[in-house]
């Protein structure tokens, strides 16, 4: 192995957890402070390749000098512009390889044209790149796939229909038109073998033509011609558009299965996995077949992925009665004992789906178990940048509910930031487990980092928080702390920042207020009360009043009692005739005052 001694210094050094993800490392300035930014920052990293590719793709003619001493072809861009000319069927076996889709079929019906034969290898391998693109320029290869619906909603066992509307990636019919480059070649190809009519099954059903496909196939047995595995698994993953009842989807996939036994077609990792993948949408039929196929499996020899793992859990984990925690401890078993590669797409699912079914089960040592198996080995690199901070976030709100709060405090220093961005939710979840911990002294820090994830002008976050410091006094130093949180929160309310100015909500004032008051800053309670509640025609509680006149009595502020006692009365609280009483006891007046 060539990267051995890589491998091998790599495994002394551990994830620094001050620091970001390591494809934001180039550019410091770059380094995102939430979700949204490192999404942006790593979809622009990417779309800028792309942007590069298309434009070499496109203006080859600039990018044809080499200046390289000595030239090392291997290390140069590869030629993208044709070499060779004329009606030939050389040149339309380069332009393929080119997979230049147009200048292709352009080329081809030429040859036709002229009468020039055209082999049925180059012919298939022009059906190949028609297929796989639906049609398309190759510069559409990166294009995202719309995500398949794979769930159907639990109703009445068997008997459940495919929706009218089709989903997924069958959602779109469009992408493989009627009578299309691919299919009008197929027509007039003089002779066709078993690779012509795989290929266009293939193809119909990548693109979303899964009726179209097995009638493809009917005719491909009436000509006696053999399908190869991965054209069954085509297939056996397009059984739930083409039946509607659960039981019926079953039995199609059945007839697959017999009739690859008939052609002698052994099965490999992606057709059980086709299969399962299928069964996630039969209901009871399902939950019913799904660990006799896993058997079978393991009858054949073929170990499982993770993708195989992902249909069974989602198979047995729907719904709101969820089952116990036995399927998923099996399934632990035996990923914690391997360290995986990617061997099907659908590899990437299967710890974000085990960790939010770890969550549906509120168990913390599940989860443990799921997270010290992603870390194994190079599993971590299942989880890309938009499943990572979906999974850490699950996780961080489970260990939120059922650890102990120096636990999580621990978790939240090692991944805030270095593996993951917390959500609002995430936050909240932090303020409650802070609460029912009573260890409000950390509230501040938290403000700090939501001011950092951008999530300042959140109001139900706002609002935990200043609920949080505001509910009981606490030493001086720390409420000193809670009064400069309170004072940053009015200023994001009144400021604007270059955004809308935030509005202020009655329980929001009264608990800013509050704050100001147990620290002795009588001005900037007066100010809230006097200026900022008739603004938003609002009244401040009898708590606050309270501890307005508090304040006044330790810094020795008649006056200041005297306008609260005004402002009550102006109102018409009931509690003016409590806090007149109270000024008057508290308080030396002057004749005056009196």
């Amino acid at each position: 192995d060539k990267l051995a001694v890589l491998q091998t210094l790599a495994s002394t050094v551990k994830r620094d957890p001050t620091a970001a993800h390591y494809m934001f490392q180039d550019d410091p300035f770059l380094l995102p402070r939430n979700a949204a930014s490192a999404r942006l920052y790593s979809l622009s990293k990417e779309a800028g390749r792309n942007a590069a590719k298309y434009i070499i793709q496109q203006y080859p003619q600039y990018f044809d000098k080499t200046f390289s001493e000595p030239n090392i072809p291997c290390l140069m861009p590869e030629t993208l512009t044709p070499q060779v000319e004329g009606l030939s069927v050389e040149a339309l076996k380069e332009r393929i390889h080119l997979r230049r889709v147009k200048d292709s079929v352009d080329l081809y019906d030429q040859l036709v044209q002229a009468g020039t034969p055209v082999p049925i290898e180059t012919t298939n391998a022009l059906l190949d790149l028609l297929c796989f693109y639906g049609d398309g320029e190759s510069t559409l290869e990166n294009k995202e796939e719309p995500k398949e619906d794979l769930e159907e909603p639990e109703v009445n066992a068997s008997e459940q229909k495919a929706p009218k509307r089709q989903r997924g990636s069958q959602s779109s019919a469009s992408r493989w038109r009627e009578n299309n480059h691919a299919e009008r070649i197929f027509k007039i190809m003089p002779e066709r073998n078993a690779h012509s009519y795989c290929t266009m099954i293939r193809g119909m059903v990548k693109h979303g033509a899964s009726a179209k496909a097995y009638d493809m196939y009917i005719d491909m047995l009436n000509e006696r011609q053999k399908a190869d595995v991965h054209t069954f698994n085509a297939l056996i993953a397009a059984v739930p558009y083409l039946k509607e009842k659960f039981v019926e989807r079953w039995e199609l996939a059945k007839d697959f299965l017999s009739h690859m036994v008939q052609q002698e077609v052994q099965p490999n990792l992606l057709t059980f996995n086709a299969l399962l993948k299928t069964l996630r949408r039969c209901g009871g039929v399902g939950r019913s077949m799904a660990l006799p196929v896993v058997k079978e499996m393991e009858a054949l020899g073929i170990e499982p992925s993770l993708a195989t793992y992902d249909h069974l859990l989602s198979i047995f984990y729907r719904g709101v009665d969820l089952p116990t925690s036995g399927i998923i401890n099996e399934v632990l078993d035996d990923v914690e004992k391997r360290s995986f590669t990617p061997q099907d797409p659908d590899d990437a699912h299967f710890f974000s789906t085990a960790m939010h079914i770890c969550c549906d089960l509120k168990d913390i040592k599940l989860a443990y178990r799921v997270n010290k198996a992603m870390e194994k080995g190079e599993n971590w690199k299942f989880l890309d940048m938009d499943r990572v901070n979906g999974y850490w976030s699950k996780f961080f709100s489970l260990l939120c509910m059922m650890e102990q709060i120096d636990v999580v405090l621990k978790w939240y220093k090692e991944t805030f930031s270095s593996v993951f961005y917390p959500t609002p939710k995430n936050i909240l979840d932090l303020l409650q487990a802070l609460d029912a911990a009573n260890h409000l002294e950390a509230v501040p820090s938290v403000w700090e980092d939501m001011k950092q994830l951008g999530f300042s002008r959140k109001q139900d976050l706002l609002e935990e928080l200043l609920s949080l410091m505001s509910r009981e006094r606490h030493p001086e130093e720390i409420q000193l702390e809670f009064a400069k949180c309170a004072d940053n929160i009015r200023a994001f309310h009144e400021q604007g920042r270059e955004q809308a100015v935030m509005e202020w909500t009655g329980n929001n004032l009264g608990y800013v207020a509050l704050l100001f008051s147990r620290v002795g800053r009588t001005q900037d309670a007066w100010y809230v009360m006097l200026e900022r509640f008739p603004q938003i025609n609002r009244i401040p509680k009898d708590e606050v009043m309270d501890e307005f006149l508090n304040c006044a009595k330790q810094t020795n502020c008649p006056d200041e009692a005297i306008k609260l006692v005004k402002l009550a009365a102006s109102l018409g609280l009931p509690s003016a005739q409590r806090l007149k009483s109270r000024t008057e006891e508290e308080f030396e007046l002057s004749e005056k005052q009196k």
